[in-house]
């Protein structure tokens, strides 16, 4: 099943993550499963980029739905430009979306999209293992 990335986004982050030989598999392009965690570490530099910490403490954003959709195949050796979006924003819920298109190391060749997914975060209690609203500083930031 292919789940579309909305048209109604908004750009908030933008981050190059190199292609590690180890991200490969065994068809020589980057495993699927490793996608997930290319949408992780741009989450983790957006956070860390507005002054959060990336560390949880009593209150924390934690991803309870993911999609990924593969286009075009992509290998080492390049880089990825990972774009994030926010999309839907809830009381307790925001869709955080990304866009990883192929950058080889031809600087002559156009970027290739090679992926696009996203997340839905909620925002927890921790001590109660409950959602709560968003804190005002953050929807701040959201929006």
């Amino acid at each position: 099943m292919r789940i579309d990335i909305p048209e109604n986004k908004k750009k908030i982050h933008e981050t190059i993550i190199s292609i590690r030989w180890g991200d490969m598999d065994s068809y020589r392009h980057i495993n699927n499963t490793v996608y997930f965690r290319y949408m992780e570490q741009a989450r983790i530099e957006w956070i860390t980029s507005l002054g959060f910490s990336s560390t949880a403490e009593k209150e924390a954003m934690i991803m309870v739905n993911g999609f990924c959709n593969f286009y075009k195949q992509a290998s080492f050796p390049g880089s990825l430009r990972i774009t994030t979006f926010v999309g839907a924003i809830g009381n307790s819920t925001v869709d955080l979306l990304n866009t990883m298109e192929f950058i080889g190391d031809n600087a002559d060749e156009d970027p290739v999209l090679s992926a696009a997914g996203g997340a839905t975060m909620l925002w927890v209690d921790l001590e109660k293992n409950k959602s709560m609203p968003w804190p005002e500083s953050i929807l701040k930031v959201l929006r």
